[in-house]
């Protein structure tokens, strides 16, 4: 979906929710002032084309225990292994991302640990025993500064790249 499929009403719908996914739609018609039906219809049309995919709670990860946070390079044996490595990262519970990337890893992933002890466990006693897979590097995060999701402010708008 290019940029030029939203408009201002979707942008603020968009906004709306992202700010709280539990707002009744009614709520959301009434801050717009619009009605409650193009409201339900807007929301729909974003869903069925892939935009909005899902709405979710956010759980405090230090919250329930998980005081290690940290980002490790994963360097490949060979570049054909990586699909058989992605496969073998997602039956890791402790591992909530997994990217390719470009540079001198070819995936990086996030993980959540209880601590380091328990990283450690993690890294070498799965992420290493996955064929393919030649080495890591860990980044340990020790806050996150901020986390936020891609702007909406720009949608709709002509936007040059020159």
């Amino acid at each position: 979906m290019s940029m030029n499929h939203f408009d201002y009403i979707d942008q603020q719908i968009l906004l709306q929710i992202r700010e709280d996914a539990r707002k009744p739609f009614s709520q959301i018609a009434e801050n717009l002032k619009i009605s409650n039906s193009l409201v339900h219809q807007r929301i729909k049309k974003l869903k069925q084309r892939g935009v909005i995919k899902k709405a979710e709670f956010v759980v405090d990860e230090k919250q329930i225990g998980f005081k290690t946070k940290s980002y490790v390079g994963i360097r490949l044996r060979e570049a054909r292994y990586a699909k058989q490595v992605v496969d073998g990262l997602k039956e890791i519970p402790e591992i909530l991302e997994c990217n390719y990337v470009s540079g001198h890893y070819a995936i990086f992933i996030l993980i959540f640990a209880f601590d380091n002890h328990h990283l450690r466990k993690i890294l070498y006693e799965q992420v290493h025993q996955i064929d393919g897979v030649a080495g890591t590097d860990s980044f340990i995060c020790f806050d996150t500064n901020f986390r936020r999701q891609v702007s909406l402010n720009s949608l709709g708008k002509n936007i040059s790249y020159d």
